[in-house]
């Protein structure tokens, strides 16, 4: 198995001939997914999508992937082309786009309707579409696609093998190999078999549930779980799950009609989705079901179902302010049932389990992943993978889509169907493979870090700065002013100090005090003269102190005066 290696530098020049690829999101982590294949001088994106904060990025709103290793060429990119319409793989598009708009976009009729409404939204025009679909076969310069069906949690996804003079690439995108689908639509595995014996020589494979064994759960299996659920309910029923799971909102629907209750959509997203995806034919909304939020008020509790966004709790989303009770128009009563009918994606449990418990204070009766089975998977497990490697043959693999653990469990499946280890690639964001001669490795690495956008700006938070934010939310604050004269080498004025996240009584920092004046008159004493040692003075004293007596290790930003006339560092 080929790792990449920490000590590598900016890869050597593309050899004639040969294929690049390069991650710029998506290896190491659940989203952002990002990867640049470069051949004859040409450049192809597949997906451009977003990772959402978690608490550890405070004030955060998306995280997306780091252009610069491409900003200057991005002249030279053929085409963006976009699997499926999931936020992680869509989402960062229109930042590029604010950098060149005319970039090519290709994708399938949803995923292009999807982003349509997102470029709108970041006010660009209409950029050069061409609308794909399963079977359709396109040239973008020397990059060959052909595009093949494949199951995942929102309709019209695709995978796409990419034929270039190098050889051929095979992406699979998200998916899984449902073989019940709600809408018919089956991962083309006979597709995947031929271009198998045409021969793939890089395999780029799904690896978000390669560590699960088995096969992943049909969606359908969903439907009398929801059916059970809203037997029992005797109030109203609110349903949360991701505003793209057109398949899942579909069962909600259905099982409303059977129970003759009412619909309504709660949260932008959940609106904007379900409204294109009824228009496009993939969402089937019986007459008279659905209705607006507050004509769905008027009516009796066990009539009303709400299909919410909010199942991560995402603290601004719909469910989260209904249960903290600051929703504009839906009110929580005991009694009501409310269905989190999503995954939980790691890093938000805290934050799920912080909305379960505050719906279950409210007299909720929740029903989750945890206690039911109202959610399944949009990825192949590892039965299905090593299916696919045994039907496919690749020449060599490349796991992508995926925390580490995921993408070493990927690379171990493909072993165990005869890959040789050496045609293994496990890299991460940045890491630079090249296909030479039918061999995949990593021949070098470019800088790719993570790129935040903080209210509207984008790159403003560094991690530098989220790093004092963190602080400043963990471990409080305290600000120290003194003012000193060098001529008597005393401190005449002070300390006098503000905090934040400490005890709000007044003596809290009278221990400390007189060891900071007594450290500056030392250093005085010693000839210092200069505002920004005494500072420095200042903060290990109090530094010292407070992590000693709380414990705690806060941001301090001591400020020292010289009488007369202000000197600050």
């Amino acid at each position: 198995m080929t790792y990449a290696r920490t000590d590598l530098t900016t890869p050597p020049p593309l050899a004639e001939g040969a294929l690049r690829i390069i991650p710029l999101g998506g290896l190491g982590e659940v989203g952002r997914n990002m990867t640049v294949f470069e051949y004859g001088g040409r450049l192809l994106i597949v997906d451009c999508g977003v990772l959402f904060p978690e608490e550890h990025h405070p004030g955060v709103d998306l995280i997306l992937p780091d252009f610069e290793a491409i900003r200057d060429r991005l002249d030279d990119v053929e085409a963006l082309v976009l699997t499926h319409g999931h936020e992680d793989h869509i989402g960062a598009s229109p930042y590029l786009l604010r950098e060149r708009q005319d970039i090519p976009l290709v994708g399938s009729k949803l995923t292009l309707a999807l982003l349509d409404s997102k470029l709108r939204e970041h006010r660009l025009k209409q950029t050069v579409h061409h609308e794909v679909k399963e079977g359709d076969r396109i040239a973008f310069g020397p990059f060959d696609l052909e595009f093949v069906a494949v199951n995942h949690s929102i309709p019209d996804a695709l995978a796409v093998a990419i034929r270039t003079g190098a050889g051929m690439v095979l992406h699979t995108g998200d998916f899984k190999m449902d073989q019940l689908p709600l809408d018919g639509r089956i991962t083309d595995l006979r597709a995947f078999a031929r271009l198998g014996e045409e021969g793939v020589d890089l395999f780029l494979t799904d690896s978000t549930n390669a560590e699960v064994p088995g096969f992943t759960t049909h969606e359908k299996s969903i439907g009398p779980v929801l059916d059970r659920a809203f037997y029992k309910s005797e109030q109203r029923i609110i349903a949360a799950c991701f505003a793209s799971h057109v398949h899942r909102v579909q069962q909600i629907l259905d099982a409303a009609v059977t129970h003759n209750r009412k619909v309504a959509y709660v949260g932008r997203s959940m609106v904007r989705n379900m409204q294109i995806a009824k228009d496009l034919g993939y969402l089937t909304v019986p007459d008279g079901v659905l209705v607006d939020a507050k004509e769905l008020a008027k009516l009796p509790p066990e009539r009303q179902v709400l299909i919410s966004t909010g199942s991560q709790g995402e603290p601004l989303s719909a469910l989260s302010r209904i249960a903290q009770r600051t929703h504009s128009f839906v009110d929580l009563e005991e009694g009501d049932t409310v269905i989190l009918a999503s995954s939980l994606i790691p890093g938000n449990e805290t934050s799920v389990y912080r909305v379960i418990n505050g719906l279950q204070k409210l007299g909720a009766n929740v029903v989750h992943k945890g206690n039911a089975l109202v959610h399944v998977s949009g990825h192949a497990s590892a039965g299905e993978l090593l299916y696919c490697y045994n039907i496919v043959k690749p020449r060599n693999v490349m796991p992508v889509h995926g925390e580490v653990r995921h993408l070493r469990a990927n690379a171990d499946l493909a072993i165990e169907t005869g890959v040789p280890a050496e045609n293994v690639v496990l890299t991460e964001d940045g890491y630079v493979v090249d296909l030479v001669d039918g061999k995949a490795s990593v021949v070098g690495k470019v800088e790719c870090g993570h790129v935040f956008v903080d209210g509207r700006t984008v790159g403003g938070a560094s991690e530098s700065s989220l790093k004092d934010r963190r602080i400043l939310a963990e471990e409080g604050f305290i600000s120290i002013i003194t003012v000193v004269d060098f001529e008597t080498k005393q401190v005449v004025k002070g300390p006098e100090i503000v905090a934040r996240g400490f005890a709000e009584e007044e003596s809290t920092f009278d221990q400390v005090k007189p060891q900071i004046i007594k450290g500056l008159e030392a250093a005085l004493a010693d000839g210092v003269t200069d505002a920004y040692t005494l500072q420095q003075n200042t903060r290990r004293v109090i530094g010292r102190w407070v992590n000693k007596a709380h414990r705690r290790r806060p941001m301090i930003v001591p400020v020292v005066m010289e009488i007369g006339h202000e000197r600050c560092g």
